[in-house]
């Protein structure tokens, strides 16, 4: 096995998949609906559910659908301004865009993390809801946030696409506010290629997204609440909605089910070693004076499968240089800033009307490095990767200089 491994490979789907998958190959029972009961996908919201502590969860076809589905299923009007970190990807503006609603973006600091202050002062700016993006899985200070917007009676959705397994405070990410959005794309801690999934405990809003979904006539009557549980307030909730509201059709198929329900056991060993990982990682990365990697907050316990870490002292030239020199020795970084047409720069997200200059998120990303961290790695492998980092600093950065004194 090579010391600088391809990071971009994900973990083998476990063997419960492929037979799983044979069996519906056989069936052709490819459609949630078409089982009167326990289909694949219908048994994945019940497992997630429960593993994730949330009354009702619903399987969609990614988790931008999913944020477009809790954005419709808050029943927001037309053009109502929505809160979003400065710092997140392109599907998130995007799917505030889809739902007729208009995008707010607020700074994020150094840590990656959104800046409270003006968080504040653009929630009093007639905002309808909040997306709180946990980018690459890092934890804004969720006590404040959710303080500052239950105080305005403003619905808070959590975008935990990278943050699966992360917990605030002992609570598992994506269960703090009213709907948590959770991707099952191959670069997250379960994969399936393309998929997601949204959770709550609101029995009125997980009836208006699963309707919205595809639920169409009465295939809602599948979709069951907590195992043991009294369903008559979902089912009220169904029939309020009968007719009522249109059809977006992002469906899971039992497919890609029949992927993810095998790789749940999996979930918390990836965790602990993705963690550990990272953290292996990070120690080597923060002995280098020209590499930094941001602390968690005190109440995060992170699940990360990359990691991020911030150049320091290095303009735009010698940053180029780094992330030249890096790849040249097999570990391709991506500086956020500098990647052409970034989904992740805010200044490329022209689709939004009048989209305003953030200069703290600008002067971030300018610096941000990203580098995927796969928790099957191993210790020789990570070292190798940490080793071509720190050098590719050290070089781009020229020559070393002791501080306090100018370089020679």
């Amino acid at each position: 096995m090579p010391l600088i491994p391809n990071v971009h490979d994900a973990e083998p789907i476990p063997p419960a998949a492929r037979e799983a998958i044979d069996a519906l190959l056989q069936s052709g029972d490819l459609f949630r609906y078409t089982a009167p009961q326990d289909a694949p996908v219908a048994l994945l919201e019940q497992e997630f559910a429960e593993m994730i502590g949330s009354k009702y969860a619903l399987a969609v076809s990614s988790c931008s659908a999913a944020l477009f589905l809790s954005l419709k299923a808050l029943n927001l009007p037309r053009d109502a301004r929505v809160l979003i970190p400065g710092f997140t990807f392109a599907a998130v503006p995007s799917a505030v865009v889809h739902a007729d609603c208009l995008p707010v973006l607020c700074e994020v600091g150094e840590n990656y993390r959104v800046n409270l202050a003006d968080f504040e002062a653009k929630l009093d700016q007639d905002i309808s809801a909040v997306i709180i993006s946990h980018m690459r899985g890092h934890t804004s200070d969720m006590d404040a946030i959710l303080t500052l917007c239950e105080a305005r009676d403003i619905p808070v959705i959590e975008d935990a696409a990278h943050s699966l397994g992360t917990t605030w405070d002992g609570r598992n990410i994506g269960t703090l506010g009213r709907i948590g959005c959770f991707s099952f794309q191959s670069y997250k801690m379960i994969n399936a290629g393309e998929g997601g999934i949204l959770i709550t405990d609101d029995a009125d809003l997980v009836a208006r997204a699963v309707i919205m979904s595809g639920a169409y006539e009465h295939n809602w009557k599948k979709h069951k609440g907590p195992r043991g549980d009294n369903t008559d307030t979902l089912a009220a909730a169904f029939a309020r909605w009968q007719n009522q509201l249109p059809l977006y059709n992002l469906r899971m198929s039992n497919l890609s089910a029949a992927v993810i329900r095998p790789q749940l056991p999996e979930l918390m060993r990836r965790v602990r070693d993705g963690r550990a990982n990272h953290d292996h990682v990070a120690a080597l990365l923060n002995a280098s004076p020209f590499l930094s990697v941001p602390d968690p907050l005190g109440p995060e316990v992170r699940a990360p499968d990359s990691i991020q870490f911030n150049l320091v002292g290095m303009d735009d030239e010698q940053t180029r240089a780094f992330a030249r020199i890096a790849g040249a020795n097999g570990v391709k970084v991506q500086v956020f800033g500098h990647s052409a047409d970034n989904a992740r720069a805010f200044w490329n997200w022209q689709f939004i009307p009048d989209l305003p200059e953030l200069p703290q998120t600008r002067a971030m990303l300018m610096r941000a490095c990203d580098v995927r961290l796969p928790v099957y790695l191993k210790g020789a492998q990570l070292d190798a990767i940490a080793d071509v980092l720190t050098a590719a600093a050290a070089e781009a950065a020229g020559p070393q200089r002791v501080y306090g004194t100018s370089a020679a």
